[in-house]
């Protein structure tokens, strides 16, 4: 259903009677169904089939369905599955014969509100309804304050009013809903966990638990019992697979297995069990590229990337920096007892300057220290680290560049490149890792590599 239809219908419900469609095969229980709702001030349309349900829905716009799940034809449990996302918005009641429990469970499966057996009592189905009208109500409320906020420039966690970040936001919404797969790219520092967050908290499975694993920090004999559990584990509503480019090959290949088969034998087990997981996935890299190269496989690419969702840089975005700096001293004042209200005119010129290598974290961090060194409502120069200060005020040009002569090898470049950033940052493996747009374990390798070849040549 569109976000103009949601509108229309929040904006119908106060101005009409909540409409009630109902779906059974028997004239005489359909007629005494409508009479009987009538009289509690609904509108009510009944028809003896699921094709005509389906067919009535669109110009009808109920908000609630009542359905038997015994129907001639398609029953009600097709019904279900052909109204798909639209249950999310319009609650459906079923109705089950004695002893039909297990289909009433399967009801539920499919996105039913609730069941009611026959015969019907009245009293239970008007609570019933009452509950699921009032539930649509409050679902259809906040999604336009959702909206609302997104157009102020929030959404959950995320925090941006540049169109950038409103593309992001829009996508968000679309895919929050589904279990499609999100694949999530951007530096790192850019926010790619706190959308993973976002997505999973505007989802159905919200209630549910959300696991990050980080795939370039667990070692590749660890990796399976991490992610596929032992016997007595069990999967998660959402799960964020961080680094999606640094898992073995031989996990990427049983990852992708589980995907598509929707079962996983666990470690120490004989037996499958069903999994019902959503996977977010987020790489620091071009994905396209780690498939080029064999970091990622190709197939894995093409079942994690439905939707796909790229955090730009802030240095891309630098409008949305007064706005986030709002949002995270508001943080930072709540964790530490402060009262800072804002950033300078002059800090806000340095931080429009600064080029942010490490992104949103990078801010934060530089806030965090300057609300907690700053006694004043405002954050001032004098309250930022040193160097941040002295860095963010030069020209681009200023910046230390490293020159090549032509002829110099692709290899040697990147030698020089990370072993100088590293002297640029003290020898902070974890800050220079950031900069260069690498895991950590990746600037390891590159070190270790390197350690090696000094070890041979003074052989």
């Amino acid at each position: 259903m569109s976000e103009e239809t949601r509108a229309v219908r929040m904006v119908d419900t106060g101005e009409r009677k909540d409409r009630i469609l109902i779906v059974e095969d028997e004239d005489n229980a359909r007629k005494g169904y409508e009479q009987l709702l009538q009289r509690w001030g609904y509108e009510v349309v009944g028809v003896p089939s699921a094709e005509e349900a389906l067919a009535k829905f669109t110009s009808f716009q109920p908000d609630s369905v009542i359905a038997d799940v015994e129907l001639p034809g398609m029953n009600g449990l097709d019904l279900l599955e052909q109204l798909g996302e639209e249950l999310r918005d319009v609650p459906a009641i079923i109705i089950t014969g004695k002893g039909s429990e297990e289909r009433a469970v399967a009801a539920i499966e499919a996105g039913a509100f609730w069941y009611i057996e026959k015969p019907l009592k009245g009293p239970v189905l008007r609570a019933l309804l009452d509950r699921a009208l009032s539930k649509a109500r409050d679902a259809q409320n906040l999604a336009v304050l959702q909206r609302q906020l997104r157009d102020a420039g929030r959404l959950g966690e995320l925090v941006g009013g540049s169109k950038a970040m409103q593309e992001v936001m829009r996508i968000i919404e679309m895919a929050a809903p589904s279990s499609a797969s999100v694949l999530i790219t951007g530096e790192t520092g850019s926010g790619k966990e706190i959308v993973a967050r976002t997505i999973h908290k505007l989802s159905p499975r919200a209630a549910g638990p959300f696991v990050a694993i980080n795939c370039s920090a667990i070692p590749e004999t660890l990796m399976e019992s991490e992610i596929f559990g032992h016997e007595r584990g069990a999967f998660t509503g959402a799960l964020l697979l961080d680094e999606i480019g640094e898992m073995p090959a031989p996990t990427q290949a049983k990852l992708l297995r589980v995907l598509e088969d929707r079962k996983v034998r666990r470690l120490g087990s004989k037996t499958e069990t069903p999994v019902d997981v959503r996977v977010l996935a987020a790489t620091n890299k071009d994905p396209e590229q780690a498939v080029a190269s064999g970091g990622l496989r190709q197939d894995l690419f093409f079942r994690l990337n439905v939707f796909h969702i790229h955090l730009p840089p802030l240095r891309e975005h630098k409008e949305d920096i007064p706005l986030l700096a709002e949002h995270i001293l508001r943080d930072v004042n709540a964790k530490h007892q402060k009262n800072v209200r804002g950033i300078g005119a002059e800090v806000l010129d340095i931080f429009m300057s600064h080029t942010w290598p490490g992104n949103i974290r990078e801010l934060r961090n530089v806030l965090e220290r300057a609300a907690i060194m700053s006694e004043k409502e405002l954050v001032s120069r004098s309250s930022l680290p040193g160097e941040f200060g002295k860095v963010a005020a030069k020209s681009p040009g200023d910046l230390s560049t490293i020159r090549f002569p032509i002829g110099t090898t692709v290899d040697a470049m990147e030698r020089e490149l990370i072993l100088q950033t590293l002297q640029a940052t003290g020898n902070n493996k974890t800050r220079a890792a950031e900069l260069l747009g690498v895991s950590l374990k990746t600037l390891h390798n590159k070190l270790k590599e390197y350690g090696s070849e000094r070890a041979e040549a003074e052989a």
